[in-house]
């Protein structure tokens, strides 16, 4: 390892320039390596769409999101699938592998661990006590978690700043996996069947050096949601995931999202190939793994189809109340190194502005798993597509992360299932690429 390369465990800061790659772990014995050379099978076969109704116009051009999936793959991704949609025309498709030892093709009805995403149903389940009067959003968490946060910024902290990211905290991860402050992997097979309790994951958070005072800024840290899980237990008397499942997973008639209890995806999927930046070569499978260190922040399994219909049903008012709704999308700023907004985030959902308009949703990262949801306003264009090789980049001398073909043709299949066919750039402005807020950060 470069002297650069074991900088950048170092600290935790934004760098926009790597696309997914994420603050979310696992447990196992330590994974064998995925064996042989990945070879690159003819792109696995659509889902039978779905009939567009009478009347209806199919805006989605399905050549076009077939050749900018293969895109992604060519560039080096292992597998992928996606899921899109325009009004009632659908289109769903995968390609790669999903197991690189066996040759076994990516399939888009495959679950997939998606990381952060999980983050938008804690937040609902948090917003639907609001509205009954059961929270406030601006109360200190300190009134329904008292001692939890010790002294001074327990009384700051409110439950709001919990769910937008501006409470200071620092993030758990690190504490969790402690080897990768020393440039190491080690850790995270170390720690594939550990149980972490959400005491100690918090415990750790609050040990990391803050990030700023409470309410000064965005930071992204998943501790925040796991002390909204603590607080969603308290206030309903059931456990979180519990809560979530029966109050947002089933409300939204969503068949294949759970919390797994154990540490195996329960359904056909994919493997998780965790490469993180080069350290591990080849990349090994994380899909087994004991996802306590992530719970209420990033846990869920799901599919691409219920991620579209989630984020369909939640912006069109079917899991929160209109004034709810309008708590969840009122945003701060998220900033890149540079100082610019390259996005706005709100109660555990962001805005993305694209060149065809703004578009909702989350990302989500674990090791070896990416995921990006993101849906129109009234939630009719949507797509959700999922990775199964993470931090596939490369650092150079200095530590600093270099761009990936995979990251433009990314940014390319989502903006053609968002924006279609024929979608121009203004003079000047740069290829969107997925800015993911859930990933393991690294200073340049």
């Amino acid at each position: 390892m470069t002297a650069g390369l074991s900088a950048a465990f170092l600290t935790w800061a934004a760098v926009p320039a790597v696309p997914a790659a994420a603050v979310q772990a696992v447990r196992e014995t330590p994974a064998a390596a995925a064996a042989g050379p990945v070879t690159t099978p003819a792109a696995a076969p659509d889902a039978p769409p779905a009939t567009t109704p009478a009347g209806t116009r199919d805006a989605l051009d399905r050549e076009a999101l077939r050749r900018s999936l293969d895109a992604v793959r060519e560039a080096g991704m292992y597998g992928l699938y996606s899921a899109v949609r325009d009004g009632g025309a659908r289109w769903s498709g995968a390609a790669g592998l999903a197991d690189v030892r066996t040759g076994r093709p990516a399939d888009p009805r495959m679950l997939h661990r998606v990381g952060s995403i999980t983050k938008t149903f804690t937040a609902v389940a948090i917003l639907q006590q609001a509205g009954r009067g059961r929270i406030d959003l601006d109360t200190p968490v300190a009134r329904y978690l008292p001692g939890l946060i010790p002294g001074e910024r327990g009384r700051k902290i409110t439950v709001r700043m919990l769910l937008n990211h501006t409470s200071g905290i620092g993030d758990h991860v690190a504490g969790a996996f402690p080897s990768l402050l020393q440039g190491s992997t080690a850790s995270l097979d170390d720690n594939r069947f550990r149980r972490f309790r959400p005491e100690e994951l918090v415990s750790y958070g609050l040990q990391a050096p803050p990030t700023g005072e409470p309410g000064q800024r965005w930071s992204y840290s998943n501790t925040n949601y796991v002390i909204a899980g603590l607080l969603l237990e308290k206030v309903t008397g059931t456990g979180a995931e519990e809560y979530i499942t029966r109050h947002v997973i089933r409300a939204a008639g969503l068949r294949d999202t759970s919390f797994p209890g154990t540490p195996r995806i329960p359904g056909p999927h994919s493997g998780a190939y965790e490469s993180f930046y080069g350290l591990i070569d080849p990349p090994r499978d994380y899909s087994v793994y004991d996802m306590s260190w992530a719970g209420t922040a990033g846990a869920i399994v799901s599919t691409m189809d219920d991620l579209d219909r989630f984020y369909r049903v939640l912006l069109g008012g079917g899991l929160l109340a209109p004034a709810q709704l309008a708590q969840m999308r009122t945003t701060v700023p998220v900033l890149d190194g540079q100082g610019r907004t390259v996005m706005h985030y709100g109660l555990g959902i962001y805005a993305q502005d694209l060149p065809c308009g703004r578009f909702w949703g989350h990302d989500g990262a674990v090791w070896g798993m990416g995921t990006f949801s993101l849906s129109s306003p009234d939630g009719r264009r949507q797509v959700s597509a999922g990775l199964n090789l993470m931090k596939y980049e490369r650092f150079d001398e200095n530590g600093v992360p270099q761009p990936h073909p995979i990251n433009a043709a990314l940014g390319a299949h989502l903006l053609q299932a968002l924006c279609g066919s024929g979608t121009t750039l203004a003079a000047g402005e740069r290829p969107f690429t997925p800015f993911p807020v859930d990933r393991v950060l690294v200073k340049r």
